[in-house]
């Protein structure tokens, strides 16, 4: 048994939490689910019976930047609260939080009721200074991460922002040609139930007497958008879009 593992540990559950940031890395990031789920082995290897081993996975597709709409992190929070767990489990600190204030809330509360935290490289005691000061450098990596993250993505929107090849999703009823040409969908009931629509909204005024007209009838509509289509298409999924006006 680990040395850092008491009696009292093994006694309460363990918590496995996975997590990815969108849908599109759930979808193509096969490899790194596939290693998150893996961690119940770690568990197991530690001396967690399979039966008090649970599993987190509400909040894939679900980003770190912040707690709120992540009913899975709420949760483990409260379960390490409660008393209940004896280990809780992520691939890196990441997969918990990128946001100080979220992962403190865990790291002060896990150090309260002496629930070990550990992720790929290690196991850590939050009681344990150095263990603390380790897990706190971690989650500050993770946070400036974020900010890295977002300044490529922005910085790349910029260069193509410049270079006028900057292109935003597109409204249903709208498709964007392999030239960059935007056209209207060529599907003629969606063209003819959106300029419906468009004229109703211009006669009333009154979007909600607009809708109300076309309350039983459905619109089978294309991807709002190629980019969307593309997503649906890589993962096997060739569906088309449904919506009830």
């Amino acid at each position: 048994m680990h040395p850092k593992i008491t009696p009292d540990d093994l006694a309460r559950q363990a918590i496995v939490y996975v997590r990815q940031s969108t849908l599109k890395q759930v979808l193509e990031n096969t490899e790194s689910t596939e290693r998150q789920y893996a961690l119940v082995d770690k568990a197991i290897g530690l001396g967690w019976p399979r039966a008090q081993v649970l599993v987190i996975d509400e909040d894939q597709g679900h980003s770190a930047a912040t707690a709120t709409g992540r009913n899975g992190f709420q949760q483990l929070v409260s379960a390490i609260g409660l008393g209940q767990i004896g280990i809780v489990l992520a691939l890196e600190i990441s997969r918990f939080a990128r946001s100080q204030s979220d992962w403190y809330r865990v790291l002060e509360l896990a150090a309260i009721f002496h629930t070990l935290i550990a992720d790929e490289d290690g196991l850590y005691n939050p009681q344990d200074h150095n263990d603390r000061l380790l897990l706190g450098l971690k989650g500050t990596i993770s946070e400036a991460e974020l900010w890295t993250i977002r300044a490529r993505l922005q910085g790349g929107k910029w260069n193509k922002a410049r270079k006028g090849e900057l292109a935003w999703s597109l409204p249903i009823g709208l498709l964007r040609e392999t030239d960059g040409r935007v056209n209207f969908d060529p599907d003629q009931q969606v063209q003819t139930t959106i300029r419906t629509i468009l004229t109703q909204f211009r006669a009333l005024a009154v979007p909600v007497r607009c809708c109300a007209i076309f309350v039983n009838t459905t619109c089978v509509c294309r991807a709002a958008s190629q980019e969307r289509r593309d997503l649906l298409t890589s993962s096997g999924k060739h569906r088309r879009m449904k919506r009830s006006t």
